[in-house]
């Protein structure tokens, strides 16, 4: 092969990789929190689980980006393996879109689409349809890919050697074994059948020994996931390994079919197809349909065939854990389409620590043990530790590909942070005056305990309120919300002016006094960081 047609060719397969990824990328950050919304809530079983992988992956255009998301899910605790399943088997079919436009070959109007994309991509300054400018340009870029590869394996046809070579290509077992190294080395099925359908189109390659090739590329999909998963719980790999089962056991038996019924098979798809690229795509198609339809009913024995495969649990993290992360860091699967949403889970986790440090610290205040005012210090420092790696992570996160609507969110997941980690602050002052009363021998008037209390009963409900609009999108508790910060202010001035009638008729001592007048401003505050938290993101989506 001389040196120009390799250049070429090679030159056309990277102009078809950046070209994809730059489409797939585009989708997933124009539309990724919306894909991933529907991901999330039509997953409830795994028919329904199936039928959304398929429309999925149709659309962000890789099987890879969608299971690694899912395996995302699964590590999170969003989706379970069962859910898991049917969306791994509906990307499995849904992956054969690619091949199927490939097929059709538009590259004679492909550079009308990098055009406008190019155009879309330098002139609009909106970030939401410049990213529309990506997809349109990374599908021109994916066609100007493929006509230069097509044109250069036109030219390959002429090299006698090669031509040699891909002809003496008949053992069914290499051709498995070729299929899945170079789809796991360009970690996309897509790609491999692409080039194999034009290859096909060119009569390099025979239409036979293109079905063994395919199902090699089948199994080496699984390759992006498998990495993905190392890092992960035992859910997160066991995810990863019913996408590997699937293909595995699914590439088993069409290849025994293939052993019987090769040359009927090659028929039916001859009879379907136009021309060797579209029985190339068509057959893509039909594997993968048939795998699921077979496998489908037997998706449960698949899943408890992965806890064999993958055995025992992951430790246990509650969200009392000192000095652990639990949904974010460097022992989870990361993905930019659900990254937001495992740092919302983890900012939710240390917002129930903050909540219950404060509750502990109120109750140190009058009860004096020693023990509760230490662990107040001690959570203190583990608070402090998820706001610096929560922060740390945001930072990390907002200069990866994050879809666009999760990106206008990082702002307000800063400020949540920050005023969470004051609620804690406002713990930590309890517990030094909880010292203060204990070394002075201070003491409160059961009328003071009492409306402490109440003001305390007021807060933890606008904590936990605030916390599950947040966190959970909850924002029916917006009226719940906004009324018990005006009650928490008005019983702040109450509070005030009834312990100043206290200290002018004598019922109080002075610096009893300033404990009571600081944790009631203290507790008005905590309610003011609470307000924030649970309008932090609606209010950086009107932004």
């Amino acid at each position: 092969m001389s040196s120009n047609i390799l250049l070429s060719l090679s030159g056309g397969l990277g102009l078809f990789l950046f070209g994809m990824t730059l489409m797939s990328e585009g989708i997933e950050k124009a539309a990724g929190a919306k894909l991933r919304n529907i991901l999330e809530l039509f997953t409830r079983n795994r028919f329904t689980g199936m039928i959304v992988g398929i429309i999925f992956t149709g659309i962000i255009q890789s099987s890879s980006a969608c299971t690694v998301m899912v395996v995302s899910f699964v590590n999170s605790g969003l989706m379970s393996l069962y859910q898991a399943a049917g969306v791994i088997f509906g990307a499995n079919i849904g992956t054969t879109v690619t091949s199927q436009l490939v097929s059709f070959n538009l590259s004679k109007i492909a550079p009308l689409f990098v055009l406008c994309g190019i155009i879309i991509v330098m002139f609009v300054k909106s970030e939401s349809v410049k990213k529309i400018g990506d997809i349109i340009l990374g599908f021109g870029v994916l066609f100007m890919g493929l006509s230069i590869m097509s044109s250069s394996m036109g030219q390959m046809r002429e090299d006698p050697e090669l031509v040699e070579f891909l002809s003496r290509l008949h053992n069914p077992v290499i051709a498995i074994i070729l299929g899945m190294l170079v789809t796991a080395v360009i970690q996309s099925s897509s790609v491999t059948v692409s080039i194999l359908l034009l290859m096909a189109n060119q009569g390099l390659i025979g239409v036979g020994i293109v079905l063994y090739v395919i199902l090699g590329c089948n199994i080496g999909a699984c390759a992006s996931a498998t990495l993905a998963s190392l890092s992960g719980k035992k859910d997160a790999k066991r995810a990863a390994m019913i996408h590997l089962l699937f293909n595995v056991i699914g590439t088993i038996i069409f290849f025994i079919i293939l052993q019987f019924a090769e040359e009927p098979i090659i028929s039916l798809l001859r009879k379907i197809s136009a021309d060797n690229g579209r029985l190339v795509a068509n057959a893509h198609t039909l594997i993968k349909i048939f795998q699921v339809i077979i496998l489908f009913p037997f998706s449960g024995l698949i899943v408890k065939l992965t806890y064999l495969l993958v055995p025992g649990e992951d430790k246990k993290v509650g969200y009392r854990d000192s000095f652990t992360l639990k949904y974010i860091g460097d022992k989870v699967v990361f993905n930019p389409a659900t990254a937001v949403v495992d740092v919302i889970r983890e900012i939710e986790r240390m917002a129930d620590l903050a909540s219950e440090n404060l509750n502990r610290a109120m109750n140190a205040l009058i009860t004096l043990d020693q023990d509760d005012i230490d662990e107040v210090y001690e959570v203190e420092k583990n608070i402090n530790f998820l706001n610096h790696s929560i922060t740390d992570y945001l930072v990390k996160i907002n200069q990866t590909n994050l879809p666009i609507e999760d990106l206008r969110s990082i702002g307000a997941l800063f400020h949540v942070v920050n005023d969470i980690e004051r609620i804690g602050d406002h713990a930590e002052n309890v517990a030094d005056d909880a010292i203060t009363r204990k070394e002075k021998g201070l003491n409160f008037s059961k009328e003071a305990q009492r409306e402490m209390g109440q003001m305390l009963d007021k807060v933890n409900d606008i904590v936990r309120f605030s916390v599950e609009m947040f966190a959970k999108g909850k924002t029916e508790h917006m009226t719940h919300v906004s009324v018990l910060e005006d009650e928490i202010d008005n019983m702040e001035h109450r509070l005030q002016n009834a312990h100043i009638e206290r200290l002018t008729k004598g019922e109080c001592t002075p610096d009893a006094g300033m404990i009571f007048s600081d944790i009631v401003s203290g507790l008005e505050r905590v309610a003011d960081h609470a307000v924030n938290i649970a309008f932090a993101i609606t209010e950086s989506e009107e932004e």
